[in-house]
């Protein structure tokens, strides 16, 4: 006896559905994984940095510390490794705030005026490839010569240039996409050259601004070779600072753990702060050939 056409409809459905439903469960249970492999990490590393000692080396391990404990932290601020966390500080910042009004007018200037023809833009993000330990010898005996070793402003003089062609290259795209109208029209009412630039293409980029701004300072806050070979003690930064707490006869997990999370703790309100800024100059597709 056969099934009726209608049966045989709802049976499809309902396989179709089912189908949808597993198919659901799956991502879901794909997405759980993919966020625990990259969230658990930091929570490990967020709670080591409260354990003593014994639960640190626990084993089976303690999930949990049986009481919150500021000892690791007091501990940097105490012998003073907490200080690289404000010099890095002042590095990415001061560095990110020249390197993107310097970058801005020079992108302004390509996509406006065309100064240097169409291939300097290209020439300038090659420079932005060139890996750090390729060019860090020259740089360091020129910085002996002029004694900028140990400086502020030499590592921000050179996480400048270093990050200049990336805020180039970027802003270039975003100041692409701002009708030359708009402009114009500005420089017809009257306004000089830069104030156009300040109330028309500077709102106009702003969340292309944030964007390389967000992405500029964590590249220069979690630079690490440059540091390493151009710092001594008096500027030393986070990420130079977390080595030091390894040793050949043992590591200072405690310290290493919590110099961590100090070091996070600026990037995260950054990102934090600056996420709706950060989400659209992203979408706005800001890279072009």
């Amino acid at each position: 006896m056969g099934h009726s056409p209608d049966g045989v409809g709802k049976m499809s459905a309902l396989s179709l559905a089912a189908q949808r439903r597993l198919t659901l469960a799956g991502r879901y249970v794909l997405a759980a994984l993919v966020l625990t492999f990259f969230v658990f990490p930091i929570y490990w590393l967020f709670i080591i940095s409260f354990k003593t000692p014994d639960e640190i080396f626990h084993f089976p391990p303690v999930w949990y510390p049986k009481s919150i404990q500021f000892a690791n932290y007091w501990v940097l601020f105490k012998d003073g490794d907490a200080l690289s966390v404000w010099n890095s500080l002042v590095l990415a910042g001061t560095s990110t705030i020249i390197a993107m009004i310097l970058g801005t007018m020079c992108a302004y200037s390509l996509v406006r005026f065309r100064t240097g023809g169409e291939n300097l833009a290209v020439w300038i993000i090659s420079q932005r490839l060139m890996p750090p330990i390729a060019i860090i010898f020259p740089i360091f005996l020129l910085y002996v010569f002029f004694g900028w070793v140990d400086s502020y402003g030499g590592l921000i003089l050179l996480y400048t240039a270093f990050n200049l062609p990336y805020v180039i290259w970027m802003m270039r795209g975003y100041i692409e996409d701002i009708p030359l109208e708009l402009e114009e029209s500005a420089l017809v009412d009257g306004c000089s050259r830069w104030a156009v630039l300040w109330k028309v293409v500077f709102p106009m980029a702003r969340s292309g601004l944030f964007a390389t701004a967000v992405f500029t300072f964590v590249f220069a806050w979690n630079e690490f070779i440059f540091a390493l070979v151009l710092t001594r003690t008096e500027v030393t930064t986070y990420t130079v600072q977390v080595t030091h707490y390894f040793g050949g006869q043992s590591n200072f997990w405690a310290k290493i753990a919590a110099m961590s999370v100090l070091g996070t703790v600026p990037v995260f309100i950054t990102v934090a702060t600056l996420q709706r800024f950060l989400v659209r100059g992203i979408s706005m597709g800001a890279v072009k050939g």
